[in-house]
This record gives C-alpha cells, structure tokens and sequence, in this order.
C-alpha cells in the first residue's frame, strides 16, 4: 500500500463555494496547495467521464516498469478505433518518445501501445491502474482501459484534483513532460521527425505549469487539471470538468485561476 503523501490531502466542504464567480462547466476545484484549503468547488464530488486525465494514472503504472529507451511498435490493435494519432500501424519509437506523445497531445495509440508492452493486455494494465488508484486513495475514480475514450473511465474534481497533486509530488517525470510547451523525437522505423506541442495552453500563459493533463470526449466534454504557479510563488491546483467547447474550457481556466490567485494572494 502507497503512503498517502499531504501535499494532495484536503477538506472537501459540505456545500459548494462558487456563490462569487459562475462558470460554463459541470464540476470544478481549485486548492490552495500551500494551505491546503479548498478555494472554489462546485459539484467537486460528482462523478462524471474525465476523458484522458486518465492518462495520468497510465503513466504512473509505466513508470512503476519503466524502460526508455525500449523500441515498442504500433499494432493493428493500438491503432484500432483509436481517432486521432501521430503514429500509423507499424511506427516504432522508444517508451520514452511514446510517453511523451500521450502526455502532451493525448496520442492514444502510444498510450494503448505502452499498455500492451508492459502488462501483456489492456485489461491487465487497467487492473494495474485501478490498483495504483486504490493506494493513492482516489474513492471514487474507476478506469476501463488506459486512453480515456472509454466514457466508463470516471472520477470526480476532488478526486483529479488528488491525482495530479499526486502526481506533482510523487512522479516528477510526469510532471516535467506535462509542463513543456514542446517536444521532438524521431521515429525508429522510417525518416520522420514528429514535433509534440502541448495541449494545455496554460503552458503559454503568465502562469507556470507544474503539471497537468487535458481530456475530451462527448460524454466528458472539456476538461483539464492542472497545477499553476504564479510570479509570488504561490501555487494551486485547478480541476475544471465538463466545459462546452474548448476554448471556453481555457476561458473558464484562466476566470478560476485569476480569480483564486487574487484571493490567496
């Protein structure tokens, strides 16, 4: 059984604290990392479809069997149903590279490709990722494969909120990968260079980026959790879930995070 770390234990309030600023999203938090105290919440215990914040649970699980400079290869399977990809069936590049991509631009195929590789199935990894949930003491965070596509794959703001700020404390890999604003590598098997380009625009905002990970699908909408940290060095956490499209879940970000920067500050 993992420790729980106290960076990303906090009081979850009985009643929601958003009387001050409404938002266009469907659940949110925001805490005050250094006090520990929870800032905005509304619906924070509401489970809903988190998309590919999942992807932060499959990178602990990698990097729990880490190995990266291992060549992996891209299968019919990876590739299948898997929308959007950086990678066509056969493509190999290292554990590394592959990380990266489904960190900074939720590639799918590398997240299902690192699964494979490391447990032999996607089931396997996945009873992998709700176990390592389980020790960090996320209650009511359930996952049915590594990519996030999946809409059974469910938490809540409270609960991604203990990720991330787990994540942060425990897996600084993840939390320096998910903090670049770009990155490149080149495939093993043919010429080509592929340049990532982070998806979380607060990457290219005032505030810095400790970590954080973007999600979408339908039944999620736009999502993001993310740790910020302004020029005073103060820091928070910031779970937004269910924003209606994507540029009004930055929008309702950067609303949030002045918002509490203010009040702490």
């Amino acid at each position: 059984m993992i420790e729980k770390n106290s960076s990303f234990e906090f009081d979850l309030p009985d009643s929601n604290l958003c009387r001050e600023l409404y938002l266009n999203l469907k659940a949110a938090i925001v805490i005050n990392n250094k006090a520990k105290d929870v800032i905005y919440c509304y619906n924070a215990d509401s489970i809903r479809s988190v998309a590919s914040i999942s992807k932060l649970l499959t990178a602990m699980v990698i990097l729990d069997n880490y190995q990266p400079d291992s060549v992996l290869k891209i299968s019919k399977l990876d590739a299948r149903k898997s929308a959007r990809s950086l990678f066509r069936t056969g493509d190999k590049a290292t554990m590394k590279s592959f990380l990266h991509a489904a960190l900074m631009q939720s590639d799918n195929r590398s997240a299902r490709c690192m699964a494979r590789h490391i447990a032999g199935s996607y089931d396997a990894f996945t009873k992998l990722m709700n176990k390592k949930g389980r020790d960090i003491g996320l209650k009511n965070t359930i996952m049915y494969e590594p990519t996030g596509l999946d809409e059974r794959n469910q938490s809540t703001a409270a609960d991604c909120a203990r990720l991330i700020g787990y994540v942060t404390s425990e897996y600084p890999h993840i939390a320096q990968i998910t903090s670049l604003k770009s990155y490149s590598f080149s495939l093993v098997n043919r010429k080509k260079t592929i340049r990532l380009v982070n998806t979380n625009r607060f990457v290219f905002s005032k505030y810095k980026v400790l970590a954080g990970k973007t999600g979408y699908i339908i039944a999620s909408d736009y999502c993001l959790a993310t740790v910020l940290q302004n020029a005073k060095g103060e820091e928070i956490t910031l779970v937004i879930l269910g924003a209606p499209g994507p540029k009004t879940r930055f929008r309702e970000a950067r609303k949030l995070a002045n918002y509490v920067f203010k009040k702490i500050g």
